[in-house]
């Protein structure tokens, strides 16, 4: 019986250590029973770190390599990181960020190189849809866009990834109320221009007036980066809410990089307010949502 008891008392203290291990790793991430998630993503450390530096009752979390940041954001439980450039980067980080913490919706922030001629540096578009520009079939007449089968289903991905309806509203409410920082241009300050468009990827930085003309004939483009269709596909196939925010810092011409080393910050800065006001709206909806008057006690 002595033997027994030393080696009930030895599980027992095995298993509190593993619930208290496992207690300790979880720590920072919201509980995704008990609280609604807003995911916020940007590709470079300085695109997220305008949204991280604003998160209360800040938590932050290791997993296999990237910090993640969880608390709150006017009044929304959010957790933030950066992915990386490019897609296998950002379908990677949101990966584990969805399995971790179980987000509500996933907003992708940062910037962007404009191809619609009528964005400048500073402009803002909110992404009703988004595409990858590299994906497809090459023939003799040039490139087919084409969706690749979701392991998840066997279906057909569609070439077009739109974004969640009440996300896109809710941007466009965010739009009419927030204070943007004003461009400055040879011809004096103006305020920032931000439209609902369409927002293509691919792995490769675009500084070609050539290749804009053909990404804005084929698929309707407004702006291109390239990380968006990555983290939308994942949010389509596993049927998450997602929106994409880019920041116009160039026009993907041949002065491309030197236009983003230029307007970076205020393109990043821009952006950064926007979803930042964003997530305030979808805090004061969230109390409307859980209190349903229609409910009967009990049911």
């Amino acid at each position: 019986m002595r033997f027994l008891t030393i080696g009930t008392k030895t599980r027992m203290s095995l298993i509190l250590l593993c619930t208290s291990c496992w207690q300790t790793s979880f720590a920072g991430a919201p509980n995704p029973e008990s609280a609604e998630v807003t995911a916020i993503l940007g590709a470079f450390v300085r695109e997220v770190t305008l949204i991280e530096d604003q998160v209360g009752q800040r938590q932050e979390r290791t997993i296999e390599g990237i910090k993640f940041v969880s608390g709150k954001l006017n009044g929304r439980n959010v957790v933030v990181t950066w992915t990386g450039v490019g897609k296998v980067n950002a379908a990677m980080t949101a990966t584990l960020l969805i399995e971790h913490y179980k987000p509500r919706h996933i907003i992708f922030t940062g910037i962007a190189g404009g191809v619609n001629p009528d964005l400048q540096p500073g402009d803002i578009v909110i992404a009703e849809k988004t595409a990858h520009h590299d994906m497809g079939t090459i023939w003799p007449e040039g490139l087919f866009c084409k969706g690749v089968k979701s392991r998840l289903d066997g279906y057909e991905n569609p070439v077009f990834f739109p974004a969640d309806p009440e996300l896109v509203k809710l941007a466009k409410q965010a739009a009419d109320q927030v204070g943007l920082a004003s461009i400055r241009t040879l011809k004096g300050s103006r305020d920032p221009k931000i439209i609902r468009g369409v927002v293509v990827t691919g792995d490769s930085f675009i500084a070609s007036a050539e290749k804009c003309a053909e990404l804005r004939k084929k698929l309707g483009a407004d702006a291109v980066e390239m990380e968006g269709a990555a983290v939308a596909q994942l949010c389509f196939q596993r049927e998450i809410d997602h929106l994409v925010i880019r920041s116009i810092s160039d026009n993907a011409n041949e002065s491309a990089v030197l236009d983003k080393q230029t307007f970076y910050i205020l393109a990043a800065r821009n952006s950064a307010k926007l979803v930042t006001e964003i997530v305030g709206l979808l805090g004061q909806r969230l109390p409307a949502e859980k209190a349903d008057p229609t409910e009967e006690p009990g049911d």
